[in-house]
């Protein structure tokens, strides 16, 4: 099992910046990778950025490429997405997942989730 603990969401102004933090616990070795995804009101779960465990591999959505970044830290077991420019269509609810095998943007192929961070983007 994968325990995953997300923090750092907020109500932050157009333009501004946020650090989102994901901490993992438990069997993470055995994952292959981790993401992050966003559910806004009204709208389904979509896929935002992901990393490998090297770290070399970084894939994100087309909306926010170039704005955000995803990174982590293996020794925290922690995954970070840093959050810039950001616009009002960025407020959803933002989750970590992490997953045993393929399958970067689908959220079906994630088998750990964590229990979602508020971000709140004001025009």
């Amino acid at each position: 099992q994968v325990q995953l603990v997300e923090s750092g969401g907020g109500l932050v102004q157009a333009g501004g910046s946020l650090r989102l933090s994901c901490a993992a616990s438990g069997r993470t070795s055995s994952t292959s990778g981790m993401a992050w995804f966003r559910q806004g009101p009204g709208k389904e779960r979509e896929f935002v950025a992901a990393i490998g465990w090297s770290a070399s591999s970084t894939y994100y959505a087309d909306s926010v490429k170039d704005r955000f970044t995803i990174s982590r830290d293996n020794a925290k077991n922690t995954v970070y997405l840093q959050m810039n420019s950001l616009k009002p269509e960025d407020t959803a609810i933002y989750y970590c997942a992490a997953r045993l095998g393929s399958g970067v943007k689908d959220p079906s192929r994630y088998d750990y989730w964590g229990q979602g961070t508020q971000v709140t983007v004001s025009s």
